[in-house]
C-alpha cells in the first residue's frame, strides 16, 4: 500500500478550535468583535514587553501601512533583502517609494548591516529585515544604526512568530514588527497579520487603528468622521478564533519544527548531493521552513524536473523563494545585472523547500530525505 502524499506543510487545528469557530459563527458576530480584541491581547501577553498588537486581515496589508504609518511615500528609499517574498517589495512601490536591495548571508538566506550601510543614502527611510525561514536577523546593531541615523527598523516577521533573539521574542522589542497568519505560518488564523509596536507611539497606534478600517474615527454614539482615503484591513472573530486556538500551541509547534529540523541535519549534514543546508542557529529559530540549495547542473536535472520526480516518490516540495531583483516589476525599476547579488541569486536558482509542520514525525523526515537520493539518481 502506497503511503500517503506529504505536503511540503500543512495547518494543525485541535477539536477545541473547530468548536470555538462554530461557537463563534453561532454568536451572530463574525466580523471584527471581541474575538479579535482577546487575540490582540493574548499576542500581547505573549509577547511581552512595553508593546501594543493590531491585527490584520493580511500581513502585506500591515507591512504597507505601517510604511504609510510611519510617513513613507515618494523619494523615500526603503532597504529591502535581495531574498524574500515578493511582498516586502510590492508594498514599497505602492506607497510610492523605491526598494533598494542588497544581498544576504548564503546560509542565514538574512541582511546584514554591512550590506545595509552600503546603501545608505540622505533618502533611506527604513530598513526592512526579512528573519528568513525564522532565523532571527542580528537587530540589537541594526537597531543601534537606525537610531544614530533616525532610520526606522521595521521587521518583516512573516516567518517569525514565536522565534527569539538572546531569549527576546521577535516583536517584543524594536520599532515596527510585522507577522503573518498566513494558513502555511506556524500559526495561522488562515489569512491574517500582525502588527507590534511600542505602548508608548500612541501616533503609531492611533494611525494604524485608522489605516486599517476606511480612515474613521468613531464617536462612543456611533457616529463618525474619515480623516484619512484609507483602505479596509480588519480581521474577522471567526479568523481571530481560530488564532486564538494556534497560539495556545504555537510554542508546542515550534518544539516540533525545531526536533523535526535537528532530524533533517542528522540525516543531512554528510549528504552525498553536494546540498547546501541552512544555518542551524540556535532554539529560537523558529523553524517556519526548512530550506536546501542543490546544485542542479551538477546532477544534470532542472528543479521542475526534481519537484516532479519528488511528487512522483509522494513528496511535496516548495520554492522559497526566486531572487527578487531579476524578476519582471524590480528588474525594470530598479536596473538589475546579473551577478549584482551573487548570493540570493544562487538561492534563487538552487533553493527547494522541504517538508516540515508539526504533524510529522522523525519517520516522515527519514522518507523525505530518501527520496531526495532517488529523484537525484544518488542513493544516500
Amino acid at each position: 500500500m502506497a503511503e500517503p502524499f506529504l505536503p511540503f506543510t500543512r495547518p494543525t487545528f485541535d477539536e477545541a478550535t473547530l468548536t470555538g469557530v462554530v461557537d463563534t459563527l453561532r454568536s451572530g458576530w463574525v466580523t471584527s468583535g471581541p474575538r479579535v480584541l482577546e487575540l490582540e491581547s493574548a499576542l500581547e501577553r505573549y509577547l511581552g514587553g512595553d508593546r501594543r498588537v493590531r491585527l490584520f486581515g493580511h500581513a502585506t496589508g500591515a507591512l504597507e501601512e505601517a510604511l504609510r504609518v510611519i510617513g513613507v511615500g515618494p523619494g523615500d528609499e526603503v532597504v529591502v533583502p535581495a531574498m524574500t517574498f515578493a511582498a516586502s517589495a510590492n508594498v514599497v512601490l505602492r506607497v510610492g517609494a523605491t526598494p533598494v536591495f542588497v544581498d544576504v548571508d548564503l546560509d542565514t538566506r538574512n541582511l546584514g548591516l554591512d550590506a545595509v550601510e552600503s546603501v545608505r543614502t540622505d533618502k533611506t527611510r527604513v530598513v526592512m529585515p526579512v528573519h528568513f525561514a525564522g532565523l532571527p536577523v542580528d537587530l540589537d546593531p541594526l537597531h543601534a544604526w537606525g537610531r544614530q541615523h533616525g532610520i526606522c527598523i521595521l521587521e518583516d516577521a512573516a516567518h517569525a512568530i514565536g522565534a527569539r533573539l538572546a531569549g527576546r521574542p521577535i516583536g517584543s522589542f524594536g520599532d515596527l514588527v510585522c507577522f503573518s497568519f498566513h494558513a502555511n505560518k506556524n500559526m495561522t488564523t488562515i489569512e491574517g497579520g500582525a502588527i507590534s509596536l511600542p505602548l508608548d507611539r500612541t501616533d503609531w497606534i492611533d494611525g494604524l487603528e485608522r489605516l486599517r478600517f476606511h480612515g474613521l474615527r468613531k464617536a462612543p454614539d456611533g457616529s463618525y468622521d474619515v480623516e484619512r482615503a484609507a483602505g479596509k484591513h480588519n480581521l474577522s472573530d471567526v479568523a481571530a478564533r481560530v488564532g486564538l486556538g494556534q497560539l495556545v500551541h504555537l510554542d508546542a509547534f515550534n518544539r516540533s519544527r525545531l526536533h523535526l529540523a535537528a532530524r533533517y541535519f542528522e540525516r543531512l549534514q554528510s549528504n552525498p548531493w553536494g546540498l547546501g543546508l541552512p544555518a542551524r542557529g540556535d532554539d529560537g529559530h523558529a523553524w517556519h521552513m526548512f530550506t536546501v540549495r542543490i546544485p542542479f547542473d551538477r546532477h544534470g536535472i532542472d528543479r521542475a524536473e526534481f519537484q516532479a520526480r519528488m511528487r512522483g516518490l509522494g513528496i511535496g516540495v516548495g520554492m522559497h523563494y526566486p531572487a527578487l531583483p531579476p524578476l519582471a516589476l524590480y528588474r525594470e525599476r530598479c536596473g538589475w545585472q546579473p551577478g549584482q547579488y551573487p548570493n540570493a541569486e544562487r538561492i534563487g536558482r538552487e533553493t527547494v523547500t522541504l517538508p516540515l509542520f508539526p504533524a510529522m514525525t522523525p519517520t516522515d523526515v527519514d522518507r523525505v530525505v530518501d527520496a531526495i537520493g532517488q529523484a537525484l539518481g544518488i542513493p544516500g
